[in-house]
């Protein structure tokens, strides 16, 4: 590719940054225009519900590159402006304020949004959601006044601001449909050791039953959930999922089904134009179908093999997901998937009352995915080789502390 090409990357996260780093790294010398629809210039979105959230990482330390590292390497960054429509026969992308820009090639790394709570008093002051800098700000000032907080969603969102407000000395209550926290993710034996993680800490839950009400004033004072139950709130804290932001795809007629459908190069349909991060539902060569990640490791890793495959480099994408939270004194990372209720046999190796362990999940005898909690010697690599193997492996032997993990066949 030639100086008077143009690469377009629509998204200033995570996967869109990394792409345009990458573009750099690999000799491209066209032009790049990174355009993003906040005002920050990109940052991780991980430190916003744990470091950054509770005042231990700074501003600074959040974003990807310095100010200076955009210009430095001749990359356009436009901010504060959504792209509001993708003209894939002209080959180009329009602004929310008419203006218009060209491209050879297009990435589109618009991200995910938070799923809204639809439930009367939903748009009450104190009600918040958590994806955006500007949202960890407010949250953070909210937190420190203490109080009372309701966490709405059991899931990774959910239960790292329940440990920050805990952490922060708010009073905290999570509400949650399923019988466990993260019920979906990792099934109800590890929902129940996180749950106890929290109760621990002096978490209260309130499972299988739902919000039906937020009421107030103009802000929120309680929260009604669907069993009747009245929970006082100063604070809401929304985490019920998150949804790809797949509009401007679906207008311009790119095959749309929970994301973005790509191939194993993160290229759609059209040639000239790819997808990574939230929204890329990506065939994966190990799984062998269309899988899509919401996770930080997927950005990180996706944005610089899409860069590669516009640049004409042979790509397969076959990353195992990867993710990893903190809890309080608790920190884990997981690797691998299953679909819903894709696996049929849980071990677990070490002490969970001691919080040191890894957990495999197994479907038909083979590993398809694992955890370890403060196991950092070990770390998640022996389980990403794990399932990389496919081999069937013993459950007892795989459940024995003493046993080598790297063979237990």
């Amino acid at each position: 590719m030639d100086h008077d090409n143009v690469v377009v990357i629509v998204g200033a996260g995570l996967a869109g940054a990394k792409a345009a780093e990458t573009l750099r790294a690999e000799g491209f010398a066209g032009r790049v225009v990174l355009v993003g629809a906040e005002p920050d210039r990109p940052y991780d979105r991980p430190p916003l519900s744990k470091g950054y959230l509770l005042g231990e990482t700074g501003r600074d330390a959040v974003f990807l590159h310095d100010e200076q590292w955009y210009a430095g390497n001749r990359i356009e960054l436009v901010l504060g402006r959504r792209v509001t429509r993708l003209d894939r026969a002209a080959h180009l992308v329009e602004l929310e304020d008419g203006e218009r820009i060209g491209y050879t090639k297009l990435l589109l790394a618009t991200g995910s949004s938070p799923r809204r709570l639809r439930v009367p008093g939903h748009d009450l002051d104190g009600v918040h959601y958590l994806r955006r800098l500007r949202h960890a700000d407010a949250l953070h000032a909210e937190l420190g006044a203490g109080g009372r907080v309701v966490v709405v969603g059991a899931g990774w969102i959910g239960l790292e601001t329940a440990a920050a407000a805990r952490t922060m000395g708010c009073e905290v209550t999570v509400v949650e449909p399923a019988p466990t926290p993260l019920h979906g993710p990792l099934g109800p034996e590890l929902g129940r050791f996180f749950a106890d993680v929290h109760r621990a800490h002096g978490v209260d839950f309130r499972l299988g039953t739902g919000v039906a009400e937020l009421r107030g004033a103009s802000r929120v004072s309680t929260v009604v959930t669907a069993d009747g139950t009245v929970i006082p709130a100063d604070v809401v804290i929304v985490g019920v999922g998150a949804r790809p932001e797949t509009e401007l795809a679906a207008a311009a007629r790119l095959t749309v089904d929970d994301g973005v459908l790509v191939d194993a190069s993160l290229r759609t349909g059209d040639p000239d134009v790819f997808a990574a991060g939230d929204i890329a539902r990506a065939y994966h060569p190990f799984y062998r179908g269309l899988i899509r990640v919401e996770h930080w490791a997927t950005a990180l890793k996706q944005g610089p093999a899409a860069a590669r495959a516009i640049l004409g480099h042979e790509v397969s994408y076959d990353e195992l997901p990867y993710f990893f939270s903190d809890q309080y004194d608790l920190g884990m990372e997981f690797a691998g998937w299953f679909p819903p209720g894709g696996y049929d046999r849980l071990v677990v190796r070490g002490d969970l009352a001691a919080r040191a362990f890894q957990a495999f999940w197994l479907a038909g005898g083979r590993v398809v995915a694992g955890l370890h909690v403060n196991q950092w010697d070990e770390g998640i690599d022996p389980v990403k080789d794990l399932i990389r193997s496919g081999r069937t492996v013993d459950p007892e032997h795989l459940a024995d502390p003493a046993a080598p993990l790297a063979t237990p066949a």
